[in-house]
């Protein structure tokens, strides 16, 4: 292995080798304690050290890195307090997520380091989003984000990429190419000569180096930091190395050839820098023994303070508490009567909360396919890149995964972004940055993510299987995120920007056939109407109609129709947090509940609100529970078919068989 030192000191080689060797240290005092049984599961970077110190000596400390399982030299040369990373490990309240993650699954702003989650991918798209906001700051730092050669053949990898590409953004992509994932050597992972060969394909530079040469890495990074920040691009960085442990300590190595390990003991990170550094009397004998020596004790030092950390004693209220982030603002209320309105569309009235969110908000950042120049799918966004500009308003790739990834890396620098899917049935490209990145941030890390998702749903429109899914209930299940869905131009107006506002990430549902027939008066002012609380629409003495979207308006039609029948009608508006009390007073007006909404029956958020009434509003029940909802089918093209397929054909026979009973 050959070094070269260039024009460093020697004191900062010395400094390089001291947080070089202090991971290794920690990580055979970890290796004990998981014999010992003091900590459940560890994933070991012994032999892959200078990479992870390598890269974090040579950023600036305001540099955003997205880590994985292997970094802990990230995590130590940020120098994060042993004390409380040995609390994380040991699931200790006092950690880094208050017990709630394993080894490295966690993070912290003021070290500028981002929680990972356990699918290999998703931190690439978040390093795209902290470096587009670092470009629109005008500011000059770089965001880093580590990968295995393995997170290589995840979709998330080429649109990170390619986005990164795209749009321009100063990142580093760093490849750890150890040889397997898992268990998977690379011979079985891709056909190509060199991952980095896979930079030309996204238009921007690469290099393969040696990624156990503490000091090429060091160079490197600097050299690398320095172009992405001059010229405003990305660039690829492939670390050959090798581990020397299992992917995890339980699942061994019987699967590697023994030679192997004896080609990369002779490779080792600490041991032949440490060598360079005698030879360069930077080092002695002596030395070495004393650094160690140091190290040991301050590690012993730490972990005897760990030690003294109280066993957790759950709190139920906490726990809840902290799936949400507290919004730092007031509610802006809906005007009076006096203030002035105008009757606007549904489509006009979103498109004015969101137009005066963006003159409200100027870190606010629209991202989306065509929406910029073209205006949308429906035209929503028509005219703002002419008055808010291209780096504001976003046209993206193709690539839902990587555009909600960047969501929440604008959250990391402070902004807030709205995330336009053209069809809500086309999310199903981003939901695991939805369900684990966005939703579960904040109890993980105390990470908050300020992304509202604008979800055009629902049929109606003969669109069939892929453009009219009712798929609400998918994210209803997701503690940390809010789910919204207006079925009027006031609302629409006032929950979009309420969900703006709030710092939680919020899923906004837009009925695409409501968008231009139907209308109201709107207020022209800026308001919010609150999330969390639904609003009773009409009084009735013979059933309770418990509905939120279309819904809504299929109840009133049919309770304008039916004039004997006294029906009373609560828009839910929020479908996460429900508004639980208003389910309970509208049971109670008339003792027979019937849930409707047009998503299927099956696994529908009828299902959850019935439940809930049975459990809590039994004693002033009349009749049975009843649901309305559409068919357990995908959603049928032909207009006859999809007519039949809609909750809204049925409304009249649920009722009847309600009253009935």
């Amino acid at each position: 292995m050959q070094f070269d030192r260039k024009n460093y000191s020697n004191e900062l080689l010395l400094d390089i080798y001291k947080q070089l060797l202090y991971p290794r240290l920690i990580e055979e005092k970890m290796l004990l304690l998981l014999r010992q049984g003091k900590i459940s599961k560890w994933f070991s970077g012994i032999g892959q050290e200078a990479i992870s110190v390598g890269v974090t000596a040579a950023l600036n400390d305001n540099d955003w890195i997205m880590p994985l399982h292997r970094n802990l030299g990230v995590f130590t040369s940020r120098n994060m307090p042993l004390n409380k990373l040995f609390k994380q490990w040991q699931s200790s309240k006092d950690g880094y997520s208050k017990g709630r993650e394993r080894s490295f699954h966690f993070g912290s702003k003021e070290h500028h380091i981002c929680g990972m989650i356990s699918h290999l991918g998703p931190q690439l798209a978040v390093a795209d989003g902290v470096a587009l906001a670092y470009k629109l700051k005008n500011q000059n730092n770089i965001s880093v984000a580590f990968t295995g050669e393995g997170g290589t053949s995840e979709g998330d990898f080429h649109e990170a990429l390619n986005v990164a590409a795209v749009w321009d953004l100063p990142v580093i992509f760093v490849i750890e190419n150890n040889g397997y994932a898992l268990s998977t050597p690379v011979s079985e992972q891709f056909r190509c000569f060199s991952l980095v060969d896979k930079a030309k394909g996204y238009g921007m530079e690469g290099i393969r180096i040696e990624g156990n040469n503490v000091l090429q890495v060091y160079d490197t990074i600097k050299g690398v930091r320095d172009y992405c920040i001059k010229y405003q691009k990305p660039y690829l960085i492939e670390c050959m190395t090798f581990r020397m442990r299992g992917h995890e300590e339980a699942s061994g190595t019987k699967y590697i050839p023994e030679e192997l390990f004896n080609l990369w003991e002779r490779q080792d990170p600490i041991k032949n820098y440490e060598q360079y550094l005698i030879e360069q009397t930077i080092l002695s004998e002596q030395t070495v023994t004393d650094i160690r020596n140091e190290l040991t004790e301050q590690i012993e030092s730490e972990l005897n303070k760990a030690n003294n950390a109280k066993a957790i004693v759950p709190d139920t209220a906490e726990e809840l508490n902290d799936i949400y982030t507290k919004p730092l603002t007031k509610l802006q209320p809906t005007p009076t009567e006096q203030h002035p309105t105008k009757e606007l569309r549904m489509i006009d009235s979103i498109k004015q909360g969101l137009h005066q969110s963006m003159q409200k908000h100027p870190n606010l950042i629209l991202m989306g396919q065509d929406i910029a120049e073209y205006g949308g799918a429906f035209k929503i966004t028509e005219g703002f890149v002419e008055e808010f500009g291209k780096h504001r308003v976003r046209n993206t790739p193709i690539c839902e995964s990587a555009i909600i990834g960047a969501s929440l890396g604008l959250s990391l620098e402070g902004y807030k972004s709205v995330v336009e899917m053209q069809f809500a049935d086309f999310i199903t490209m981003g939901f695991n940055q939805v369900v684990n990145n966005l939703a579960k941030s904040h109890y993980r890390w105390g990470q908050n993510a300020n992304v509202v998702i604008r979800m055009p749903a629902g049929g109606g429109v003969g669109a069939g299987p892929f453009h009219s899914q009712s798929n609400e209930a998918w994210f209803t299940h997701t503690p940390g995120l809010k789910v919204v869905y207006p079925s009027s131009p006031k609302d629409a107006k006032g929950l979009l920007i309420a969900a703006i506002n709030d710092p939680n990430p919020v899923l906004y549902f837009e009925h695409k056939a409501l968008y231009r027939s139907i209308s109201g008066q709107v207020p022209e002012e800026y308001y919010e109407v609150e999330i969390g609380k639904a609003a009773h629409i009409r009084t009735g003495d013979d059933v309770s109609i418990i509905t939120y979207g279309i819904g809504v308006h299929w109840a009133m039609e049919f309770a304008n129709k039916n004039k004997n029948i006294s029906v009373d009608i609560l828009d839910l508006r929020t479908l996460l947090p429900l508004d639980h009390e208003a389910i309970r007073l509208a049971v109670s007006r008339t003792g027979k509940a019937l849930i409707l909404h047009e998503d299927t029956l099956t696994g529908g958020i009828g299902g959850e609100i019935a439940a809930w009434i049975a459990e809590n509003c039994f004693d002033i029940l009349d009749a049975p529970i009843m649901r309305c909802a559409s068919l357990d089918t995908p959603v049928p093209f032909n207009f006859e078919l999809e007519k039949n397929f809609m909750a809204y054909s049925r409304l009249g026979e649920c009722v009847d068989r309600l009253i009935n009973y």
